[in-house]
């Protein structure tokens, strides 16, 4: 049995560079896998991340000569992913389904290394600590307790309207705040 040949990410886009379509095939092979998981955490289609990352092969093929890898090729192909999938809901989900993903997610980490989670966790805590106070407290109420529209206008004795009013302030101001850090 022959040893398998280890090639280095570095190589292997050299290799992709000059024109050598099995660099692309190990890339496609070393990293798809965990790109499409990556990407259906969040989209849970598919076929969407299929084609999101397929999209992301044929522009690294295309543009091969003239990619420029400043970072790691792993982080490259993960920014890519990212991008695009934060086009895509940014373009197909409203913005309390973006964030109520966003909440589920952070209530239950998966392969996430923990450095980029605790990062993810301190930059919430730190936009919903800067929401006004009244924000701050529907939302929490809303997304810590659970509680429903009613329950938070009984609770704090305001309408339910008020309530909605001030979630919807919340989740633009953590929207902003958050920017890329909502598809980590």
């Amino acid at each position: 049995m022959a040893d398998k040949i280890v090639i280095s990410d570095v190589q292997l886009i050299d290799r992709l560079k000059s024109g050598d379509d099995g660099a692309l095939t190990a890339i496609y092979k070393k990293y798809w896998q965990q790109l499409y998981l990556s990407a259906y955490h969040i989209l849970k289609d598919e076929q969407a991340c299929e084609d999101i990352i397929q999209e992301l092969f044929i522009k690294l093929w295309d543009n091969r000569s003239s990619v420029q890898i400043s970072v790691s090729l792993k982080a490259y192909l993960y920014a890519s992913i990212r991008y695009e999938v934060y086009r895509q809901v940014r373009n197909s989900m409203s913005t309390s389904d973006v964030f109520d993903t966003l909440f589920d997610r952070l209530q239950t980490p998966v392969d996430y290394e923990n450095i980029e989670y605790k990062e993810l966790i301190a930059q919430v805590s730190s936009a919903v600590n800067a929401l006004p106070q009244k924000c701050r407290e529907v939302y929490k109420l809303s997304r810590e307790e659970y509680l429903s529209h009613k329950q938070i206008a009984s609770r704090l004795n305001i309408s339910t309207k008020t309530v909605e009013n001030h979630l919807t302030k919340a989740l633009k101001q953590l929207r902003t705040s958050l920017g890329c850090f909502l598809l980590l």
